[in-house]
């Protein structure tokens, strides 16, 4: 399917803003198969034949369920902290966010800023009191003194909804970067990311996870640092000569004479309700996204879980800024070479198309500066980024099915390690099957709606429950549930109902029952009044115990007596 009609137009621009909305799910639409690329392919293998190398030792290393979703809590901040950054440093942040800035200038800064606010919440609410409670995943810290069953369930599936969006996301996103970049069929290509995530999983654990997130984050800081120290050479390493040739740039490229819009807010201020939703959104979601949580169990104790905070805080922000001279690299350099343009498409738009679409910007760009190899280079790096990211989206999806559901819902902690870890093996092999079956399926379809979707879950549903079940005495079990089943079927309902998916999507008609496209600003908050009310007026006896069971909690939160140990590999 070729972006070509009006709809299909407005679906693409949709997908951009999604994806660089939702940092882990890449939305790049559908791309159109390229001649093979040889460079990207044999530095791809080479990633791959060393990231298996470590997941064979890491396996010889995971005996346990602690091992399994943990790594036995035996990494470092440092290495966390690098860890969660490869989690968060997404393609959809790498390729998305530079090409919105290579489209609309300032706007792609505002997104960059948006996804670093969420870090202070985690930094100082969650981490330190997430690690003590805790012993494999957000799940254990809501029902630490709630009931078990019904608080469980919910996080569980709650859980299962962001990961299972995410999952869809990253793989349609896979497979139409390795058909757009490597030249392999689309269905190869998703069967090849299906494969890779169950090994890495299945056999290495939290352990190798972690490593191949480690090594993809680096790969990744590497490239983009080279391809922002040589735009920023061209101008001297000065931001403004940089801005002043990217403003005559853009207007020769668009044939516009007022270029110098680019360096102010443009579409972001259009809706100020949206504009708020998203803040909210990218702010607190954050700290309700489980694989992202998870990684905080890996660490010894409450000190290293700061350590990680703050390590990945750095490395973040430092490559967002990247992003950002990368997009106006973008406009310097290919905005008007005809190398990297698609004419025809153009012609037919009346806007400036690049091969392979806008979301290509970056990619375009390292072929500028580096050639072939260096091209070939970034590719593999986009690609390993997504593998990274779908192996902990995994790995958080089987914790939620075998300790969640199986061994505490369903076995009502009557299990031994040996089939706990059994159970993991299976939901691994599950999960694999369904994101390849659904990348297959949804390969024409926008996936932007998803990663919104899961997104908003996690603000709306897990966030309320998370945060006051550390913080707010009051809550009982009765609240906990109701308010996050209301924030999990608000999140859901009001994205259905947004023009993004209702009109955009899946063209029920012209005009969409809800006006809004983020959730946030509506379900977030009524998620938070069900937990309040429904927990005040709770006046049963389980209501009471739970109230005079939060000090001991609170102790533990703050000290972490009796958390469980690491164990070293």
């Amino acid at each position: 399917m070729k972006l070509t009609s009006p709809k299909a137009i407005l679906i693409a621009i949709t997908s951009l803003c999604f994806s660089t909305m939702a940092f882990a799910g890449p939305d790049l639409g559908v791309a159109e198969q390229q001649a093979t690329n040889w460079p990207a392919i044999i530095m791809f293998m080479i990633f791959v034949g060393f990231t298996l190398a470590i997941t064979k030792w890491a396996a010889g290393q995971t005996q346990s369920t602690a091992d399994f979703y943990t790594a036995g809590g035996g990494i470092s901040g440092f290495q966390n902290g690098l860890a969660i950054a490869g989690d968060y440093m997404s393609a959809a942040s790498f390729l998305g966010i530079s090409a919105l800035v290579f489209s609309s200038g300032f706007d792609g800064l505002l997104y960059s800023l948006g996804f670093m606010v969420g870090w202070p919440i985690v930094l100082f609410l969650i981490a330190e009191r997430l690690r003590n409670l805790g012993k494999f995943n957000l799940s254990d810290v809501v029902s630490f003194r709630l009931e078990e069953k019904p608080v469980r369930t919910l996080a569980a599936l709650s859980s299962l909804v962001v990961v299972a969006f995410y999952l869809i996301a990253q793989m349609v996103g896979a497979g139409q970067l390795i058909k757009l970049l490597f030249g392999l069929n689309y269905n190869i290509a998703v069967v090849v990311v299906g494969l890779l995530m169950t090994a890495y999983v299945l056999f290495g654990g939290m352990l190798a996870t972690t490593w191949v997130q480690i090594i993809k984050a680096v790969m990744l800081l590497s490239g983009a640092t080279f391809m922002a120290f040589m735009v920023m050479k061209s101008v001297d390493f000065s931001f403004s000569n940089m801005f002043d040739q990217a403003i005559v740039a853009y207007g020769q490229a668009h044939n516009v004479t007022d270029a110098v819009k680019i360096m102010g807010p443009g579409k972001l201020t259009e809706n100020p309700i949206d504009a708020l939703s998203l803040g909210l959104a990218l702010m607190f979601g954050t700290a309700g996204l489980p694989h992202i949580l998870m990684r905080f169990f890996t660490v010894k104790d409450a000190k290293e879980a700061r350590k990680s905070v703050v390590v990945a805080t750095g490395f973040i922000g430092y490559f967002y800024l990247l992003t950002f001279i990368i997009g106006f690299g973008a406009i310097l350099f290919i905005a008007n070479n005809p190398q990297f343009l698609d004419v025809a498409k153009s012609a037919l738009t009346g806007q400036l198309e690049l091969t392979g679409g806008n979301n290509m910007a970056a990619i375009h760009l390292s072929e500028a500066l580096g050639g072939d190899l260096f091209m070939g280079f970034i590719s593999a790096v986009a690609f390993a980024t997504i593998l990274a990211v779908v192996a902990g989206l995994t790995l958080s999806g089987v914790s939620a099915i075998s300790h969640d559901l199986y061994a505490n819902v369903f076995k009502k902690g009557q299990t031994t390690p040996e089939s706990e870890m059994k159970v993991s093996r299976y939901a691994t092999l599950g999960l694999a099957v369904f994101a390849m079956i659904l990348g297959i399926l949804f390969e024409k379809q926008n996936v932007a709606f998803m990663v919104g979707l899961a997104f908003s879950v996690a603000a709306c549903a897990n966030f309320p429950v998370l945060v006051l079940s550390m913080f707010w005495k009051g809550l009982t079990t009765r609240g906990a549930v109701i308010g996050g089943i209301v924030g999990l079927v608000g999140a859901v309902g009001l994205i259905i109902l947004s023009k993004a998916v209702w009109v955009d999507t899946l063209g029920i008609s012209e005009t969409a029952p809800n006006p809004f496209n983020g959730p946030a600003l509506f379900a977030m908050p009524l998620s938070f009044l069900c937990c309040w009310f429904f927990s005040v007026t709770d006046k049963s006896a389980r209501a009471e115990k739970e109230r005079k069971a939060f000090d001991a909690q609170f102790v533990r939160s703050q000290t972490g007596i009796g958390i469980s140990g690491a164990s070293d590999h």
